[in-house]
């Protein structure tokens, strides 16, 4: 990128800052007035989503700028190098090509010189196999006694995602397997779990992309204990699956050759859940509705590549939120799902924005010259309401919003569903409104209004739309930090923390240095190792 595709130094850019005050005093209510066609020329509908952001704080005039940043930034070729296989991670120096793990097999997809496709393939029959074989009782215990849970190990991304895909599907479950979740230390999360399963009947799934992450390990050394007391190597070598990119760290685990997941460099954990990481949903769900999920965001995959600018769902999105971050100056994002199954979904999108795009300094190193990600966070909406949407509605803060919901409900309740609904878009539409004049009578009772919402409606919600979904968000990340001119699939911001833990791991395991005041006398010992 050259200064003048970079985002802040357009022209575009300039124009986008003088639309945003002349918008000022112009409010979304008479937006709405003096266009009675507004929501059809403020929303766009593909792959069975339709993107409603006719609440949202602008006009033709400045998203037709923001069509043009992205055209001056080079957002398309953008895409053509990722999908390309070019190496666009350049801190890491290799390619981010998640969207190969969703491609069909019969695709060509270029790793520098190398199809990699035969591999997705290979890897794709090992998961189907093991879900075979585990849902017909051919996989059994080391006592012979069949299977009946599953538990995954790990964290961040490999937590994460599993954690909430598996959730957001429960509907569409073939199986009566129980999944189960294990991602920090301090032991309550691990005991939890293992107080609810038995040893001779439990599969554990250790998801590690560098097998050498400390909380992962610590938990999976403890299940490899129960299961070597219990039953011995073959309980070991028959129970416990890893996925990871290093297998040598798998082998001297002690994890079986045939029970081993690749996950290449080339995949992001927060980006994984594609691969063996959904392992444990490909479990719960089945293969065929495995497949459905990876032929979803493979939809949107083909959609982000090919539609123009301004008809591109994860375009759109990401201008739309740079047009919220950079010129409304609103620095808080809100996930509000209005369906249960999404519970998570907040909480997978907080990860997946904020450790891509959460940067300060550009791709060659300079500082950054503009607001990058916002701060993400959320809830389920119902529960939200109840909570927290009084600082949206009347808060000094303003937010921009993000609302998700399903047309039809997953377990045919649907006049309990309407009325969820009927609250979904009765908030979008009081946010975007207000109440200015105060029609209660008293200035408690005033609503600004012109607080800018999007809404993600879709159908229902089954395994095609998750994928489909997720996809979308993924590609919105990564227009947002072409324009901003950062890499979104690094995170070196992790490191320092770490590499501090193990300092102050070592203080308080010194029994020495730490009695008879454990924690204080840790504390003190490690600000002197600091200093």
């Amino acid at each position: 990128m050259t200064n003048k595709t970079y985002g802040p130094q357009t022209l575009a850019w300039s124009e986008l800052k003088e639309k945003a005050v002349s918008l000022s005093t112009t409010s979304i209510a008479s937006m709405f007035s003096d266009d009675p066609a507004r929501g059809e020329k403020f929303s766009r509908e593909s792959a069975g989503i339709f993107f409603d952001f006719s609440r949202q704080h602008l006009d033709s005039e400045a998203l037709e700028s923001l069509v043009t940043l992205a055209d001056q930034t080079n957002v398309k070729e953008g895409v053509e190098r990722m999908f390309s296989g070019q190496n666009i991670n350049k801190t890491e120096d290799r390619p981010a090509m998640h969207i190969a793990l969703r491609r069909p097999v019969d695709y060509s997809t270029y790793v520098g010189k190398k199809n990699v496709m035969p591999l997705v393939a290979e890897e794709q029959k090992k998961m189907y196999l093991l879900v075979d074989q585990l849902r017909s009782g051919a996989l059994k215990g080391f006592s012979g006694n069949p299977i009946t849970d599953v538990v995954n190990i790990g964290i961040g991304g490999s937590h994460i995602g599993p954690l909430m895909a598996t959730d957001a599907l429960k509907e569409y479950r073939t199986s009566d397997l129980k999944v189960h979740f294990i991602s920090g230390v301090g032991g309550l999360e691990l005991f939890d779990v293992l107080n609810q399963v038995q040893v001779d009947t439990t599969l554990f799934i250790v998801c590690s992309k560098s097998f050498v992450t400390s909380e992962t390990l610590m938990n999976a050394q403890v299940v490899k204990d129960l299961l070597y007391s219990a039953g011995g190597t073959y309980a070991v070598e028959n129970q416990i699956i890893g996925v990871s990119s290093n297998h040598k760290a798998m082998d001297k685990f002690g994890i079986a050759p045939n029970k081993q997941f690749v996950l290449w460099s080339w995949v992001g954990g927060r980006y994984s859940i594609w691969s063996g990481v959904g392992l444990a949903l490909a479990l719960i769900i089945g293969w065929e509705h495995f497949e459905s999920f990876l032929a979803g965001a493979h939809e949107m995959d083909e959609h982000f590549f090919e539609a123009p600018i301004d008809e591109n769902l994860p375009i759109l999105l990401a201008l739309i939120g740079i047009w919220n971050r950079n010129f409304q100056e609103i620095s808080n994002h809100a996930i509000l799902p209005y369906y249960h199954r999404l519970r998570f979904l907040p909480t997978y999108l907080q990860q997946l924005e904020m450790e891509s795009n959460g940067k300060s300094v550009r791709r060659n190193g300079e500082p950054v010259q503009c607001e990058t990600c916002p701060i993400i966070w959320g809830e389920l909406g119902s529960n939200a309401q109840h909570s927290f949407y009084q600082l949206l509605h009347q808060g000094t803060e303003k937010v921009s919003i993000d609302f998700f919901l399903p047309v039809l409900s997953g377990m045919r309740n649907q006049e309990s569903h309407d009325v969820l609904v009927a609250n979904c878009l009765a908030q979008s539409w009081a946010l975007a409104e207000g109440d200015p004049e105060g029609k209660g009578g008293s200035p408690h009772q005033h609503y600004s209004g012109d607080r800018p919402s999007s809404l993600i409606l879709f159908q229902r919600l089954d395994p095609a739309m998750l994928g489909r979904l997720l996809a979308l968000y993924e590609h919105k990340v990564y227009v947002q930090g072409l324009i901003w001119d950062i890499n979104s699939f690094d995170q070196w911001g992790v490191q320092l923390g770490k590499r501090l833990t193990t300092g102050m791991e070592k203080n308080i395991s010194d029994k020495k240095t730490v009695a008879p005041q454990p924690l204080k006398s840790a504390l003190m010992q490690f600000h002197k190792w600091r200093i």
